[in-house]
Parts: C-alpha cells; sequence; structure tokens
C-alpha cells in the first residue's frame, strides 16, 4: 500500500523547488495534492502534468482570505485537508544596517505569518478529517545564524511548530519542522551562484549539496503514520553542518 494512500495534502510554494519535489513525491505515494503558489502559469502547467491527483490555487500565503480559499477548494476537490506543508518562502542576504524596515517587514509576513495563517486555517479542516500532520519548512538557519531576517523567521517557524504542537496534540494533529541546509534547487544552482556553493559543498561533513528528493522523502515521512508518535520535533537534514 502506498505510504499516503487517501490522505489529501496542501503544499504552498509548489509550482517548482523543493514544494514541486515534495508533490510528486506525495502523489506517487497515493495522496491527493492541492498544490499553491503565486506562479500561476508554472503551477497549472505542473498540476496539469501530475494529472487528475492534483489541483492547483493561485496564492498568496500571506493573505488570510487565500488560506480559506485555499481549504475550501481541497475540500470541494478531495473532501478533506490531512496534510499541510508550509513549504513557501523567500531568502534575504542583506545586513541588518542595509534592510528596510519594507523588506524586513515583508519576509516576516512570507516565511512567518503565512506558516501561522496556514496553520490556524487548516487546524478546523484537521479536526473535522479526525487527524492530520504539518510540516513545516524552516532552514537550519532556525538552528543556527544566518543571514538577518531569513534567522529570524525560521527560528520563529520553529517556535510556532513547538507551541502548536502541544496545543493540537489533543486533536490529533502532529506538527513539526524540517531544517533543510543547502538543497540543489534551481535557486541555489543557478549559474551565477554555482561555483559559490560548489565551494561551500567541501566544508560540508559529506562533502555534498543535497538533491531536493532527499528532503522530499523526510517530509514524506512526517506526512506518513509512520511518523505518528513525532510531534513537536526538528528534523534537520544538512549533512551535518549544524553538528559543526
Amino acid at each position: 500500500m502506498a505510504r499516503l494512500e487517501g490522505k489529501v495534502a496542501i503544499i504552498t510554494g509548489a509550482a517548482q523547488g523543493m514544494g514541486a519535489s515534495h508533490a510528486r513525491k506525495f502523489i506517487e505515494e497515493g495522496a491527493k495534492v492541492v498544490l499553491t503558489d503565486l506562479n500561476e502559469e508554472k503551477g497549472q502547467a505542473f498540476a496539469a502534468e501530475l494529472g487528475e491527483s492534483a489541483i492547483f490555487v493561485k496564492q498568496n500565503v500571506a493573505s488570510a482570505e487565500d488560506w480559506q480559499k485555499v481549504v475550501e477548494a481541497a475540500e470541494e476537490a478531495f473532501g478533506k485537508v490531512d496534510v499541510l506543508v508550509n513549504n513557501a518562502g523567500i531568502t534575504m542576504a542583506k545586513s541588518i544596517l542595509q534592510v528596510s524596515v519594507e523588506e524586513y517587514r515583508r519576509i516576516v509576513e512570507i516565511n512567518q505569518v503565512s506558516v501561522f495563517l496556514g496553520m490556524k486555517t487548516v487546524i478546523p479542516a484537521m479536526q473535522k478529517a479526525g487527524g492530520g500532520s504539518i510540516v513545516n519548512i524552516s532552514s537550519m538557519n532556525g538552528i543556527v545564524a544566518g543571514a538577518i531576517g531569513y534567522t529570524d523567521t525560521k527560528f520563529a517557524v520553529r517556535g510556532m511548530t513547538k507551541a502548536a504542537a502541544v496545543e493540537c496534540a489533543n486533536y490529533g494533529i502532529r506538527v513539526n519542522s524540517v531544517h533543510p541546509g543547502v538543497i540543489a534547487t534551481p535557486m541555489v544552482v543557478q549559474e551565477d551562484t554555482k561555483a559559490a556553493v560548489e565551494a561551500f559543498s567541501k566544508h560540508i561533513p559529506l562533502k555534498r549539496v543535497a538533491e531536493p528528493e532527499e528532503v522530499s522523502n523526510l517530509v514524506l515521512y512526517l506526512a506518513s503514520d509512520e511518523s505518528c508518535y513525532s510531534t513537536g520535533s526538528e528534523f534537520i537534514i544538512d549533512g551535518g553542518l549544524t553538528a559543526m
């Protein structure tokens, strides 16, 4: 039996990169998936490629109204919501002296507030379904320091995960966070950064960056019933970087 047979998942930021990898893996394992993204063209094309087990909903993850529309679309198309993967996020690599208040508020809205809104909106649907699993994608910079703004929000995701896990345990809803290191997504391995990433990979204990599918395997585990006793925990997938 497929590991997600009968489950319905919402995955944000799923038009490309890690989100697309998670979606593909989930469908391979029997799930129905609602893909969300701001990139409507790529999202619609990807949903069509995945077939009848996927639908696409254009979403601004920082909008409470858009979250409500996504949950309603999931229930209308597939009847329920069992899994939420809060994957959407942005990076920012400016110093604290360079970043503007507007830029800082934007990264907080997209990386942090969106996770709060996603959980707040999906939890009632999961209660109706009899339980569920929420997987919040943080970062290794939710464990150790990185750039201002990005680090702050990824630490916040880690904290929200623990608070929500304790509250939601009585509902049969598990909440965990995933903390990737350097992953070979298009954003990371584009031509102008490829050499720098290859040089950095020599400092990773496992001597390489991870493929998106490797992160998807971990997210799949947390979405499935195999992880039924795991909640409120951090799952680090960084090739050993934070162990140094």
